[in-house]
Parts: C-alpha cells; structure tokens; sequence
C-alpha cells in the first residue's frame, strides 16, 4: 500500500483596522508570514470607528509595506471575522499581544470566534516589546502634533500620515 501525502495549504487571516499599519503589525506580518504558505492581511472595513485612512487607502499602504512578503495577500471585509475566515478557507486567525490588557480583550475575542466557527483557531503572537507601547491611535495622535513617527511606521506610511494629517488640518 502506498501512503499518500497531501499537504493542506495553511492559511491565516491577520485581520485589524490599520489605521494606520505600524512597525507593530509589521512584526506580526513578518513573523506570521514564516507560519503559513498564505497569509491574508484582512483590513476592517469598520463603519463604527471613524478611520483616518480610507478602506482603499490602508489596503494601498499595507500592499506597498507587504511587498516583500510574496505569500502575503491583502483584503478587506466588512463581516465578521469568523464568517471572514470560513470564507477565505482559512484554519487560523492571528492576533497580536502587547499587553496583559490587550490578552483579556483577545481572549474575548478569540472565544467568541471559536464559538462562531468552530474550525479555525486563534493564535496569538507577542509583539516585540520594543513596540509594546504602539498602536495607531497613538501614531496619529503624535502625527497630529507634528511629533516624529520615523521608528514608529514605514517611510511610505510616514509619508502618507503626514499628507493626511495635513489635509485634515486644512480641513
């Protein structure tokens, strides 16, 4: 008897709003990537939260800052993750941790995935603790005063905060 061997393609959803991408999704991007042959890079399309960046917008920055990765795919939805996930094919959602805080709130998260697609799993990666503090609330707040984002976001991100930040101010 011979034994067949299919090799099932593993896939995970990184799924957030980016508003703007950081240096802090970068790190669970690239580390992600490692784990799986696809990784789909799924951008929020949240109506509740008010984005500073279009839907279109966050998917053009993280395309240009994922370039590098070739098994990185991005999307957006408007959905729940769980229902995202089974859609997509996908057996794991990936979530970054920067906190004890940020753990309960996944945790929440993740168990109410679970509940709704029983299929796919969560696995949480820890964010370097060099970017522990980081979010993209916080970015924007510093871009808003003129303060330095260099180390905080990509230079093609920087950039685009910066026309943003300066188009809202216009107003």
């Amino acid at each position: 008897m011979t034994e067949q061997h299919t090799h099932r393609v593993r896939v995970g959803v990184y799924p957030g709003t980016f508003d703007p991408v950081t240096m802090g999704h970068m790190d669970i991007i690239e580390r992600a990537a490692k784990q799986f042959d696809r990784l789909i890079v799924a951008v929020l399309n949240n109506i509740s939260k008010h984005p500073l960046f279009t839907v279109e917008e966050r998917m053009d920055l993280m395309r240009t800052v994922t370039a590098h990765l070739p098994n990185v795919e991005v999307d957006s939805f408007r959905d729940l993750t769980a229902n995202y996930v089974r859609h997509k094919g996908a057996q794991t959602i990936v979530r970054g941790i920067r906190s004890v805080t940020d753990f309960e709130y996944e945790l929440q998260l993740a168990s109410t995935n679970h509940k709704l697609n029983p299929d796919a799993e969560t696995v949480f990666m820890m964010t370097n603790p060099k970017y522990s503090y980081l979010s993209s609330s916080v970015v924007k707040e510093i871009a808003h005063f003129n303060g330095n984002v260099t180390d905080l976001v990509s230079p093609e991100v920087e950039d685009a905060l910066r026309r943003k930040v300066s188009e809202k101010q216009r107003g």
